[in-house]
């Protein structure tokens, strides 16, 4: 899927997480690339788990390039999975919603 517009989705309220995906920075790049930043309340507990969710739904849903900012307070690995589906498919400008992957 291609990221062509900024997106949010999520809150910054306790066990929610807010995630914002944009297109990947220009500039001269052999092989496309996903930038992830994570601030996390609960990084060094769940910081690598985290990213694996992030990661692996990214592979799902078959984004290349893309920067992605997770701000977490504490949200489940299933809140992390559907925040970012929307986020990317609101990036994607996408209408083809394909929740169960």
């Amino acid at each position: 899927m291609e990221i062509i517009q900024t997106s949010v989705a999520g809150t910054l309220e306790s066990s929610d997480i807010m995630i914002t995906v944009e297109p990947a920075p220009s500039g001269i790049q052999i092989e496309p690339e996903i930038q992830i930043e994570l601030k996390s309340v609960v990084e060094k507990q769940f910081g690598k788990d985290i990213l694996r969710v992030v990661r692996q739904t990214l592979s799902d849903l078959q984004v290349k390039a893309a920067k992605v900012t997770v701000v977490d307070k504490g949200a489940l690995d299933c809140t992390i999975e559907a925040r970012l589906k929307t986020a990317v498919y609101r990036a994607a400008g996408s209408g083809n919603y394909i929740w169960n992957t």
